[in-house]
């Protein structure tokens, strides 16, 4: 039988490497099915993915309402806030009132922290920043606030930074729900046989980091941007775990609420079907 060749886009960040470290590895038997790794940052992906052009990729759960016709949602790889989740922070203290308004460095228009922002508090201006890119420009003045996401929810106070609102946070206190950032889509267009087995190796890989742990944060570490071991495995905990091995009812739920709260709020310009693989 021919090998079969699928492209997996992710992030290069510690939880993403963490969860396809046994892909990436060869630590799983995949059979006639070779997976080639491409990394780019999120928002790149996101982008990507509204061209169709990954087979499977990361995609932030927003813009997931934007690409629902052409991908479903695989049951696994879930990055969920749980009672934690994207960080606003400012040079001093802000009230929620004082947020009103202000020039916000965001991490993309299609991160699922905009919308949870947007959500949070309506009428800001958004200024759109790489990522890695946010802290910095909050510390030089060149914004009022920024979002961060990935381990800048960790690190801010080194930069003397203050947190205004953890959103994973506040989105539990309005909901009860996990805050969904990030999940793993398939292109419907591969079929339902091979949709099964991409489904089936990618939830293998995470359970063997799960179970690997100290081999899978060696290999993570390469991809944690100056953390330590211990706020490494710290971060990779927050966004790899139970949550990821499956979403869940309430992860299932968590999705569709906070999807249908962005079209009430006239952030997503669309009724959003959601699919998962596994129904």
């Amino acid at each position: 039988m021919p090998v079969r060749t699928i492209h997996v886009a992710h992030s290069p960040d510690s939880d993403d490497a963490f969860m396809f470290y046994a892909l990436a590895a060869g630590k799983i038997d995949t059979g006639d099915v070779r997976y080639v790794h491409e990394l780019q940052d999120i928002e790149t992906l996101n982008q990507r993915a509204l061209r169709a052009e990954l087979e499977v990729t990361a995609v932030s759960i927003h813009a997931y309402a934007h690409i629902a016709d052409r991908y479903a949602l695989l049951p696994h790889g879930a990055s969920m806030g749980d009672r934690y989740g994207p960080r606003l922070v400012a040079r001093t203290p802000l009230t929620r009132e004082q947020v009103r308004g202000l020039r916000i460095a965001i991490p993309g228009p299609l991160t699922s922290a905009y919308l949870a922002l947007r959500l949070y508090e309506k009428d800001f201006e958004p200024v759109f920043t790489r990522f890695d890119e946010i802290e910095d420009a909050v510390v030089d003045g060149k914004v009022d606030a920024g979002l961060l996401i990935h381990e800048g929810q960790l690190t801010f106070g080194d930069r003397g930074l203050h947190l205004i609102v953890d959103l994973g946070e506040w989105w539990y206190g309005e909901t009860g729900l996990p805050l969904p950032l990030g999940g793993n889509v398939v292109r419907k267009d591969l079929g339902p046989a091979l949709t099964q087995r991409i489904s089936h190796d990618l939830r293998a890989s995470i359970a063997y980091g799960l179970q690997h742990r100290a081999g899978a944060l060696d290999h993570a570490m390469r991809y944690a941007r100056g953390l330590d071991r211990q706020r490494a495995d710290t971060f990779v905990g927050m966004y790899v775990n139970d949550w990821t091995l499956d979403y869940g009812e309430a992860g299932r739920r968590a999705v569709r609420e906070l999807l249908a709260r962005g079209v009430q709020a006239g952030v997503i310009d669309r009724e959003v079907a959601v699919e998962f693989v596994d129904e």
